[in-house]
């Protein structure tokens, strides 16, 4: 079978670190405040809008390991040559690589303003750029394994952070909630689309499953770290709905930074510094298992090294974040990236698997003939 990947041994990774691959690529800085976007659309509802993508998450992901189970030591650059032909394949290919570097460039972005807003206004976004890309080429040059460790360490040294929310709910008021189910059901689910920037990150499973020791226990990991992100994000959500009035909630751009704002010790003032400042682990796994991604379909049609294709890269991003600097730039960017990545993540695994199958299905027919 043409297009199968022979990963060595020693680059491969245990199953059970999917877990913290798929939710580590689901919590970026979508996380900042997308309660506003879904709250626009849901009104008090929005915690069910929430509910509905995790489920959907959850289904597309049990069609991403089906197809991929199909062509067992495939990623999906590889499937989609098998199913559309090398030229049709190549083309959907180099969209996909386009679709993983403006995810990257658009996490990156956003953080950069965020420290900008909350933190260090006068520092120079080149610099922050920089200095976090020069993160990223460090990383990356380790290879996956490395890249997965960090995804490990994420997890494990920021899932404190959510504990903080205790602190607004002793101001939050559950009557927020209700009445429930008072939005019209095509508002929960314009809701939940709108969710679409914050929930992606698990499509990065298309790429790194050929390099997945034990495939058929990928399975359970996957689930986990949906479960888990969905219910993070549902958390912050029921905070956010009974903490914040709506219109107050409507008005706010990064929610959960305002939630992090009200925490106080008698050792630190402003809490949320500290959370923003440690969010740069938290989208560090982010940035380079899309970079990683994105070299890998590269790699299979122009042969380019790790080396040559980050820097390039690197520098090309550099000159981007600089050029976009307003507000309005960068809401620009996420709208429409948002709007691609609805089809990317959500319907295309769909189309793809039904492809797949009637096309194994006329194969095994020819062979019988």
């Amino acid at each position: 079978m043409k297009n199968v990947i022979h990963v060595k041994p020693q680059h491969m990774i245990n199953a059970f670190l999917v877990f913290f691959v798929v939710h580590t690529t689901q919590i970026g800085v979508g996380i900042h405040g997308f309660q506003r976007i879904i709250y626009q659309e849901a009104k008090q509802d929005a915690w069910i809008s929430v509910l509905v993508i995790g489920l959907a998450s959850h289904v597309i992901a049990i069609i991403m390991i089906k197809t991929l189970e199909m062509y067992d030591s495939h990623d999906l650059y590889g499937i989609n040559r098998e199913v559309f032909g090398a030229w049709i394949g190549n083309f959907i290919n180099v969209i996909y690589v386009f679709y993983c570097s403006v995810a990257f460039f658009s996490v990156l972005r956003n953080y950069i303003e965020v420290i900008q807003t909350w933190i260090f206004p006068l520092l120079s976004t080149w610099f922050i750029s920089a200095t976090l890309l020069l993160l990223v080429i460090y990383t990356f040059l380790g290879g996956l394994r490395v890249i997965v460790g960090v995804a490990f360490f994420s997890f494990v040294l920021s899932f404190w952070l959510i504990i903080f929310l205790v602190f607004p709910l002793q101001y939050s008021d559950p009557q927020s909630l209700f009445p429930i189910l008072e939005s019209e059901f095509i508002d929960i689910l314009k809701g939940a689309k709108a969710m679409t920037f914050t929930i992606i990150g698990f499509e990065i499973l298309y790429i790194i499953f050929p390099f997945v020791k034990e495939k058929k226990k990928i399975a359970k990991p996957v689930h986990y770290g949906l479960l888990v992100t969905t219910l993070m994000y549902l958390a912050v959500i029921i905070v956010s709905l009974t903490y914040f009035s709506g219109e107050q909630l409507s008005k706010t751009i990064w929610a959960t930074l305002s939630l992090f704002s009200i925490v106080r010790f008698p050792f630190i003032e402003r809490f949320e510094f500290l959370a923003i400042c440690f969010w740069m682990m938290i989208i560090l796994p982010n940035l380079c298992l899309y970079v990683w991604a994105a070299h890998r379909g590269l790699k299979g049609m122009i042969n380019i090294s790790a080396k040559k294709f980050i820097w390039v890269f690197s520098i090309i991003v550099l000159l981007l974040t600089i050029s976009i600097k307003s507000r309005i730039q960068i809401n620009a960017v996420n709208n429409i990236f948002a709007q691609v990545a609805f089809y990317v993540v959500f319907i295309y695994p769909l189309v793809l698997y039904v492809l797949a199958l009637v096309k194994k299905k006329l194969t095994s027919q020819r062979r019988l003939t």
